[in-house]
C-alpha cells in the first residue's frame, strides 16, 4: 500500500507511483472436485485496525455520421455525461480516508494549520474573482480556488532533497483539504434544483453502505453495486453526482477481515499439508488436491488486504492513465482562431480567474497561516520558515483538472466564458509553476536538514 499522495492527486491524480497490480487471485479451482481432506480452519474473520476511391466515397458519409454521433457536443459533456468520471472522485475519497485514518490528517492539531490555510487559499481567490465579476459572470467564483496537487507536488519534487519534509507535508495536507472544499462546492453550488424523492433514495443507499461497513462485510461487490446505485440517485437528485464517489470511499472498510495475530500459525499448519500434496513430477493441472488447497489459502490471503486498498488498486491505473488523460486532452483545448485577443485578455472572467490563482492563492495561504501563528493558534512545522510558506502559496496557484471541471459547470452554455476561464487557468497555472519553481530554488539552495 503506497501513500495515496504519491498515487493520485486529483484531488491528487499523480501518475508517478501508482499501484498497478490486481488484488484478486484467479479462482480456477472452483471447477475442480472437492478434496476429501482440507487444510486447517482459517483464522476467524474479525476486524483489526489497519480502400478504392469508390469505397472511400461510400464510407466517408457513414464515418462522418458516426463521428458526429460519438464526439462530445462540448468538452464538458464528454466528462460529465460519462459515468467514468465518478471513479476519479472515488480515488480522491480513498485518498482522503487514508489521510484521515493513518496519514497526515489523523492528528487534528497537526493538520489544523494547513487545513485552515487551505480555507484562506479558497476564500481570497473567490473574492478576487468576484471583484472583477461583481456585475457579470459571478457564477465562476469557485474556478480559481482549486489546486491541482499532482502538478503542484510535481513541481515541488523537482527540487529534490532541498525541500524540507515539513514543507511537503504542509503542502500535501493543504492540497487535500483544498480538494475536499472543491468537492463540497461542486456538490452544493453547481448542482440542479434538488429532487426530494431522489435525495431520499440516495440517503437510503448511503444508510445501506454504512450498514455494510458496520456489519463487517469485506467483499467489494456489494459496495460496488450500491455505489453505482448511489451515483444514479445523486445524478437524479440534482446534487452533483461526483459526491457519490467520496461517500462510497468513506463507507468502504479500511480494516482487514482476518485476525493477523493467528494468521501466521494457520499458515504454518497449512504448509505441511501443501507440501504433502504437491508432486514435483506431475503436471500442475493434474494435482487437484493441491490446487484446491492452495485456492483456500488464496481466499484467506485475499481477505488480508483491506477492501479500501483493493478498490484503490483496482481503479488507480484506469483513472490515472485513461480517465484523467482523456479528460485533460478533451477539456484543455483552447481554440483561439477567430477570437479577438484584446477582448479575451480584458474579459472579467479571464482577469478574475488569472489573478485569483496568481495573487489570491499566495495571499490567502500566507495570510491565514501568518494570522494563525501570530495569534498562537498553531505553530509552523519543523524546519519551515515564512519564505517557504510564501513559496507554497505561489505553487498553490497551479490549478488544472478541478478548475476546468468547475468552469464547465459554472458556464454550461456560455462558450466564450468557458474559453476565457480555460485560457486563464492554463496561463495562471504556468505562471504560478514558473514563479514558484524560481522562488523555491532561490530560498532552498542547500539540502534540507533531516528531521529528528
Amino acid at each position: 500500500w503506497q501513500h495515496p499522495s504519491s498515487c493520485s492527486t486529483f484531488v491528487s491524480a499523480s501518475v508517478l507511483n501508482v499501484t498497478t497490480s490486481g488484488s484478486a487471485s484467479p479462482r480456477t479451482a472452483r471447477f475442480l472436485p472437492p478434496s476429501w481432506s482440507s487444510p486447517p480452519s482459517p483464522p476467524s474473520f474479525a476486524p483489526i485496525p489497519m480502400p478504392t476511391r469508390s469505397s472511400i466515397t461510400f464510407w466517408r458519409p457513414r464515418c462522418m455520421w458516426v463521428w458526429a454521433t460519438l464526439r462530445p457536443v462540448s468538452p464538458l459533456s464528454f466528462s460529465s455525461t460519462t459515468s467514468s468520471w465518478r471513479f476519479s472522485f472515488l480515488l480522491v475519497g480513498i485518498e482522503l480516508k487514508y489521510e484521515m485514518t493513518v496519514g497526515e490528517l489523523k492528528n487534528p492539531r497537526q493538520a489544523m494549520l494547513p487545513m485552515l490555510a487551505a480555507v484562506g487559499g479558497v476564500v481570497v481567490p473567490a473574492c478576487i474573482y468576484l471583484i472583477f465579476n461583481h456585475a457579470g459572470a459571478h457564477n465562476g467564483w469557485a474556478i480559481p480556488m482549486a489546486t491541482d496537487i499532482a502538478f503542484a507536488l510535481g513541481v515541488l519534487s523537482l527540487l529534490g532533497n532541498r525541500v524540507p519534509n515539513g514543507v511537503r507535508v504542509f503542502f500535501s495536507t493543504l492540497a487535500i483539504a483544498d480538494d475536499l472544499i472543491s468537492i463540497a462546492a461542486i456538490a452544493i453550488f453547481y448542482g440542479q434544483s434538488p429532487n426530494p424523492f431522489w435525495l431520499g433514495a440516495a440517503a437510503l443507499v448511503t444508510c445501506a453502505l454504512v450498514w455494510l461497513n458496520k456489519t463487517q462485510h469485506y467483499r467489494l461487490a456489494p459496495y460496488s453495486v450500491l455505489g453505482l446505485l448511489l451515483w444514479f440517485c445523486m445524478f437524479k437528485s440534482g446534487v452533483h453526482a461526483t459526491l457519490a464517489g467520496v461517500i462510497l470511499a468513506f463507507t468502504i472498510p479500511a480494516k482487514c477481515g482476518v485476525k493477523l495475530d493467528s494468521l501466521t500459525d494457520w499458515l504454518g499448519e497449512c504448509l505441511p499439508l501443501l507440501d504433502d500434496r504437491y508432486d514435483d513430477e506431475a503436471h500442475i493441472l493434474g494435482q487437484h488436491d493441491f490446487t484446491v488447497s492452495t485456492t483456500k489459502v488464496e481466499r484467506v490471503m485475499h481477505r488480508v488486504t483491506p477492501p479500501l486498498i483493493r478498490m484503490e488498486r483496482l481503479i488507480s491505473t484506469p483513472v490515472n492513465f485513461v480517465i484523467l488523460p482523456i479528460f485533460a486532452f478533451v477539456n484543455a483545448q483552447v481554440r483561439l482562431v477567430g477570437v479577438d485577443m484584446s477582448t479575451l485578455l480584458t474579459d472579467p472572467v479571464m482577469l478574475g480567474v488569472y489573478f485569483g490563482m496568481l495573487l489570491g492563492k499566495p495571499i490567502g495561504i500566507f495570510g491565514m497561516t501568518f494570522a494563525l501563528v501570530k495569534f498562537r493558534v498553531c505553530g509552523l512545522p519543523h524546519n519551515v520558515n515564512w519564505h517557504m510558506i510564501a513559496g507554497v502559496g505561489i505553487l498553490g496557484g497551479i490549478g488544472f483538472t478541478m478548475s476546468i471541471l468547475i468552469s464547465g459547470l459554472a458556464f454550461p452554455t456560455a462558450q466564450f466564458e468557458v474559453l476565457a476561464a480555460k485560457a486563464a487557468i492554463l496561463a495562471g497555472s504556468v505562471t504560478a509553476a514558473v514563479l514558484g519553481m524560481i522562488y523555491m530554488s532561490v530560498i532552498c539552495k542547500h539540502p534540507a536538514p533531516k528531521d529528528e
